[in-house]
């Protein structure tokens, strides 16, 4: 074990393995590694099969800078979660969530058809262990600074739409090989059934819920008194939306294409790092314009008001995209495939309901996501 690397714990490296790191990363055959430090990355994960990120940076004894950034990944059975899961569900949450889809992107060859703009972060290093962990040792993307312009959102749905019309299901096999990577809309619908309909509805339809102090002050500050029964009318169309949206033309999509994903590096501004994939299964066309459109505004980085002029340059940009690479489908097939999967991924779950008693709560913050989820209402209603 190299010193500094002790908080990796067994993924701290020996000189040797930490040489042969540098030495992939500089592209020096003789660098020898010298000093180095490790950086644990201050970011919420939200993700249960990510068990802790970390930066680690280090100098050769020529003097070279070098870096990469440290995903450690779990089974969910080892992480906390899995205590706020019934008894009886547990072992098929376990079954179903897939750990190692992170490693599987590094070695499925889904970079070779990723389109000019957009590529995967280099993977210098992967080590699996035999009790359902891994860790993945891959570039440190360097970000370039500040908000996304609406030129970004529009390449970025461009290029999405490229790379699901090259993930079609008769072209290409899932990330992992399994059965259920191959059912269309399974990876929403299992959502659906756990987050929407056994949590976040329920919670909806609880009158205690609207009579809470930062909520009730939020919806009579803005004055929107309908949001409730918008909301639970809506809950009610659930299934036949998602038997709408397996009913159409289907793709192998990023899964959670946020902006947070698509990683801007300062040194190539035109150009998309992508990282972080999920749902490997087939998803109705459109399915990652809804993760893009909403990732900073639920981040608090983009406005509810500027929602609008975002969906509809993503949505043209994306159908662009498609044609591109010789998908042909319908403006409404990709509309109604985005937001109905915008519905179920992200409208009822908007309201921060999870921050009841917390100290990150605050009046401005309920305030926000009921604009947001009140934005996000009117827009799926455009076709829901």
């Amino acid at each position: 074990m190299v010193s500094g690397l002790e908080v990796l714990g067994r993924d701290a490296l020996g000189e040797e393995d930490l040489t042969a790191l540098a030495r992939t990363i500089t592209g020096d055959p003789a660098a020898v590694a010298s000093a180095v430090r490790v950086e644990t990355v201050d970011y919420p994960i939200g993700t249960p099969s990510t068990e802790s990120l970390h930066r680690v940076f280090g100098t050769t004894t020529a003097g070279a800078d070098w870096s990469c950034f440290v995903k450690k990944l779990q089974s969910v059975r080892h992480s906390p979660i899995i205590e706020l899961v019934p008894v009886e569900f547990r072992q098929s949450f376990i079954d179903y969530m897939p750990w190692n889809l992170e490693i599987a992107v590094h070695r499925s060859g889904v970079g070779d058809l990723m389109p000019d703009g957009m590529r995967l972060p280099k993977a210098y290093r992967i080590d699996v262990y035999d009790d359902d962990r891994g860790t993945v040792w891959m570039e440190n993307v360097v970000q370039e600074w500040g908000p996304w312009p609406i030129a970004r959102f529009e390449r970025a749905a461009y290029l999405l739409g490229r790379l699901s019309a090259r993930r079609q299901p008769h072209l290409v096999e899932p990330l992992l090989d399994r059965e259920v990577s191959r059912i269309p809309g399974n990876g929403l619908r299992y959502y659906a059934g756990g987050r929407v309909l056994n949590a976040a509805l329920p919670a909806l339809s609880d009158p205690a819920t609207w009579r809470h102090p930062m909520l009730a002050a939020a919806v009579c500050n803005l004055g929107d008194h309908r949001l409730k029964d918008d909301l639970l009318d809506l809950g009610a169309r659930v299934p036949g939306v998602l038997d709408a949206l397996d009913a159409l033309p289907q793709c192998y999509q990023h899964g959670d294409a946020s902006p947070q994903n698509l990683l801007v590096p300062h040194d190539s501004p035109d150009e998309f790092v992508v990282i972080d994939w999920g749902f490997d299964c087939p998803q109705a066309v459109g399915f990652d314009l809804g993760q893009l459109l909403i990732g900073l505004a639920h981040a608090g980085e983009l406005s509810a008001e500027a929602l609008p002029a975002v969906h509809k340059v993503i949505l043209e940009a994306f159908q662009e995209g498609l044609a591109a690479d010789g998908m042909q489908v319908s403006e409404d097939e990709v509309l109604y495939g985005y937001l109905g999967s915008l519905l179920i991924r992200a409208t009822f779950t908007a309201l921060p309901l999870e921050l009841f008693g917390k100290a990150q709560a605050s009046p401005e913050l309920f305030e926000e996501r009921v604009l947001l989820t009140r934005a996000l209402v009117d827009l799926v209603s455009e076709v829901i």
